[in-house]
């Protein structure tokens, strides 16, 4: 006998469905741009590439309470060098940060989250 042993996240709860062709597939809706994703809920998120992301793009994260524990960024296709002075700006409001490339940040994120993890992740968009 087959047995099932399909994930299937709390109800509410946003996975990564797909990736690619400018924007990101979310629990079947898609996003174009990139995006920052929260355990309920995902929205736009005005940033094209790595070296645009500091402490004040990620201000929807840090001012959010409860806040993430841990924040997954994707950085484009390729992994590219985290801006200086992030990781400091991130531990101060209390938030590990995870970097990565977006393929990575997304299954991470999917994975964190079906943990219950206290996690939400800044993607960017990726063709």
């Amino acid at each position: 006998m087959p047995i099932d042993i399909t994930v299937r996240p709390a109800a509410g709860r946003q996975i990564v469905e797909r990736y690619g062709g400018g924007g990101f597939t979310v629990s079947g809706v898609r996003h174009m741009g990139s995006v920052l994703i929260f355990p309920e809920r995902t929205v736009t998120w005005p940033i094209s590439g790595a070296g645009a992301i500091d402490a004040v793009s990620l201000a929807p994260v840090t001012a959010r309470e409860p806040r993430p524990r841990i924040l997954v960024v994707g950085c484009g296709r390729s992994f590219a060098s985290r801006p200086e002075g992030l990781d400091i700006a991130m531990r101060e409001a209390g938030i590990g940060i995870e970097w990565m490339d977006t393929g990575a940040a997304c299954r991470t994120f999917n994975v964190l989250l079906l943990e219950d993890r206290e996690v939400a992740a800044a993607l960017i968009a990726v063709d």
